[in-house]
């Protein structure tokens, strides 16, 4: 049982670096409590709900995986190379392409409430 707490710890501590030391993490936090508070203020439908936290949560993990494929690059190749540059700007372009799909998916979400 202690493995698995062990394991529980390893992950927060992940997190915790995510958010301490990227920037996009931080800005992906402060949409994700402002798009909150907006489906609180209108009252979003439960299915709604699991679409915007789904949303959140992918382009969180995303930017997750995109820090250790950086992190992991840097670690394999100090010196500038362009296959290192083509995986670093792979895995940013990545977290760009979810990060526009749950803009898309806020507004299909939201618009309705706001515009009926």
């Amino acid at each position: 049982m202690s493995k698995l707490l062990r394991s529980f710890s390893y992950a927060f501590a992940g997190i915790g670096a995510g958010i301490r030391t990227q920037a996009n993490m931080r800005i992906h936090i402060c949409a994700a409590i402002i798009v909150n508070a907006a489906g609180i203020l209108v009252h979003l439908e439960r299915f709604e709900w699991l679409v915007i936290i789904l949303m959140q949560a992918a382009v969180m993990a995303a930017e997750l995986v995109n820090t250790a494929v950086e992190h992991v690059v840097d670690l394999a190749s100090p010196e500038q190379h362009p296959l290192a540059k083509a995986a670093k700007d792979t895995a940013a372009g990545a977290v760009l392409i979810l990060a526009i799909a749950a803009v898309i998916i806020g507004l299909i979400v939201f618009v309705p409430h706001l515009w009926p």
